[in-house]
């Protein structure tokens, strides 16, 4: 196996350990870069088919516990017939073999250990699973003295498999409980009589039952009491013997309830060994014994004082003396008889106490609960509902799960554990409208709805605010039932092509801004040769960049020209020039209009027609002086226009801003 790799991940590096049912290996694991532990089973287990479904079974449940005194498990798989478990790597040493190497552990270090191992068996009981395998060997001990019990996957499997076969006990028999060596049903108390033995070795180095063999180490567990700690080791307290003693009691009721009830008193005892507060309860706990044959010799006595009398009476009669030896051959034969009878019957007792008969587990999931229960107790098994859940496949009253598989074999008596259903669990939808993306986790956190899908639009609600929900806010709907939300993107915002208004009038402007939904911002003034008073000379947003609406446009005004003004006196009336009128050379023809071709290239195309208006500005005024509907396949056409000097036209498409141009009459057409 030495560097073989397993599911593509786990390089094998060497051997570090084996037991009866796997052998360990430590590996590489390639993916995370860490080294794990990798229990392979042996081959003789993965041809049983029931062993390895089971074993896939409860490794899968052990993976789901987390503890820091349990070993984790990481993954369980299979390749080429060969069925592995990969767990933490612990580097350190089994409980074993410190026992071995101290010969007995100091009490406060054992009680110490004890409680790290209830706690671990503790946190597997509260998730319904129970060991079947506690013993030194499967408790690991880190370089810092914590301790980590491990193979609660195939300690499990193997004694659910196993324990059907009561000609053949699997495991470790010097740590197996009573009922474990009779083959009966095993229980969380099972593992606190294993823990009572790991801990008898602990304080006294030795195991409380030795045999030739494994069958004789298990009538012991069966039939014979625990010596008390302190006759091997008298230095343990008082209490912390009665804690180990409760734990081995031959009888489970007698036992602990619970893990939770043994680290009370393990912790009290760390604490002080004052005061006796360990209850003890000892009735009906007197051990298994076979009572040997008791032979009645009555009858013997009083046929010798006859014969006395009538040998006294009849000496010579032969007749007599037949009879007397007729009489002691049969009770001589009687006795022989009752003996073997009686002796028979304790066999047959015996035989009966350490075998029983096994049934068929039937399927009661779907059924309700009575019909479940007489189902299961006509079996002679017994029925016993563990808790309820809710579901959303079987109705209230019926069961949803049973803890044995259907099929399973199961001894007589044997506690068949059923989930009932509460049916389909209804959740109270709370109300989100108005809440921030940011807390939908948090408002949904642990209340048991599914998926959560979200939708964005624009409205007037402030960004990332949720303004709906579906279901409704209060609603009762099935757990997991997906919930759908709308949140806000803010208001929406148009965007528009900045007009051209330098050239033109300002308060034209004005209006023309509160039209587009711009803002006016800062208007300021500057003498220009070349605008006009109140004309614009400067805008702060270039014509034709695209902007949002609302966008503020700043604006410098013209004061008009700087230049002196020609100040001639104009002749008097009725003056003499001296001489004939003639024309000034200077005189400002611009009075005089000339027309020009103003071109509309294209109209817009998602209509069928198009108001277009042309709306012409000059000197701070303005004037329509265009205004026809057109289909829109007009374009391209031309709108005349006249004027003097400079000009600007603004066209309109339905009362839309489109396109301003400056004209300049005064060139060459």
């Amino acid at each position: 196996m030495i560097g073989k790799v397993l599911g593509n991940r786990y390089e094998i590096v060497e051997k570090i350990g084996g037991g009866g049912m796997a052998l360990v290996y430590k590996a590489k694991c390639k993916l995370l870069n860490r080294y794990v532990a990798i229990k392979i089973l042996r081959n003789e287990f993965t041809n049983d088919e029931e062993f390895i479904a089971k074993f896939k079974r409860e490794s899968q449940a052990a993976a789901s516990l987390s503890h820091p005194n349990i070993v984790n498990v990481y993954d369980v798989g299979i390749e080429d017939n060969i069925y592995y478990i990969v767990m933490e790597y612990v580097k350190g040493q089994t409980l074993k073999e410190l026992i071995k190497q101290k010969g007995k552990i100091y009490i406060s270090e054992a009680v110490n250990i004890s409680i790290q191992i209830a706690e671990a068996l503790s946190h597997a009981h509260d998730n319904h699973i129970v060991h079947r395998d506690i013993k030194p060997h499967n408790i690991l001990m880190t370089e810092d003295g914590r301790a980590k019990v491990t193979d609660f996957g195939i300690a499990r499997a193997a004694t659910s498999t196993t324990m059907t076969n009561t000609s053949s006990v699997i495991g470790s028999v010097h740590y197996f409980s009573p009922e474990q060596a009779r083959g009966g049903y095993t229980d969380e108390k099972s593992d606190i009589y294993s823990l009572g033995i790991v801990m008898y070795e602990m304080v006294t180095g030795k195991l409380p039952f030795q045999g030739d063999s494994p069958i004789s180490v298990a009538l012991k567990h069966v039939q014979e009491n625990v010596l008390s700690p302190k006759i091997i080791e008298a230095s343990v307290p008082h209490n912390f013997e009665s804690i180990i003693m409760k734990c081995v009691k031959k009888n489970q009721s007698l036992r602990y309830n619970s893990t939770k009830e043994l680290l009370t008193d393990l912790r009290k005892c760390k604490v002080s060994d004052e005061g006796d507060f360990i209850k003890l309860d000892d009735a009906h706990d007197s051990p298994t014994r076979i009572i040997p044959a008791v032979k009645d010799d009555s009858n013997m006595i009083n046929n010798n004082k006859r014969r006395s009398r009538q040998k006294k009476t009849n000496e010579n009669n032969k007749d007599n003396k037949n009879k007397r030896f007729i009489t002691i051959a049969a009770v001589i034969s009687a006795l022989l008889v009752a003996a073997v009878l009686i002796g028979m019957f304790f066999i047959m007792q015996l035989q009966d106490f350490l075998t029983v008969q096994e049934v068929e587990v039937p399927d009661v999931v779907g059924l309700s609960d009575d019909m479940a229960r007489q189902k299961i107790e006509s079996l002679d098994l017994k029925y016993e509902v563990l808790g309820e859940d809710y579901s959303s496949k079987y109705e209230a009253g019926f069961v949803m799960e049973q803890k044995v598989e259907a099929g399973d074999l199961r001894k007589v008596g044997w506690p068949i554990q059923v989930i009932i259903s509460k049916g389909q669990e209804l959740v109270t939808v709370p109300s989100l409208i108005y809440m921030l993306e940011s807390d939908i986790n948090i408002e949904l956190n642990n209340i048991g709805l599914g998926e959560v899908n979200i939708e964005y639009e624009n409205s007037d609600f402030p960004t990332d605010t949720i303004i709906r929900q579906s279901p409704e806010p209060y609603e009762e709907v099935p757990a997991g039932t997906e919930i759908n939300l709308v949140i806000s993107k803010g208001p929406e915002i148009n965007t528009l092509f900045m007009p051209k208004f330098v050239g033109r009038d300002i308060q034209s402007v004005k209006s023309e801004l509160a039209a587009l939904g711009l803002a006016q911002g800062n208007i300021d003034y500057d003498t220009s040769d070349e605008y006009a008073e109140d004309i614009v000379i400067r805008q702060s947003i270039p014509a034709n960049t695209e902007v949002e609406e609302g966008e503020q446009v700043s604006f410098i005004v013209s004061l008009g020209s700087t230049q002196p003004q020609d100040t001639e006196d104009d002749p008097q009336d009725g003056e003499d020039t001296g001489g004939d009128t003639q024309e000034d050379p200077t005189e400002d023809n611009s009075s005089i209009e000339k027309s020009r071709s103003l071109v509309i290239a294209n109209l817009p195309t998602d209509k069928e027609t198009v108001r277009v208006k042309i709306v012409k500005i000059t000197s701070g005024e303005s004037k329509v002086v265009y205004n026809q509907v057109h289909n829109t396949t007009d374009a391209p056409f031309s709108v005349t226009v006249s004027g003097t000097g400079r000009a600007f036209f603004t066209v309109y498409f339905d009362d839309e801003d489109h396109m301003t141009r400056e004209i300049n009459f005064e060139e060459a057409n």
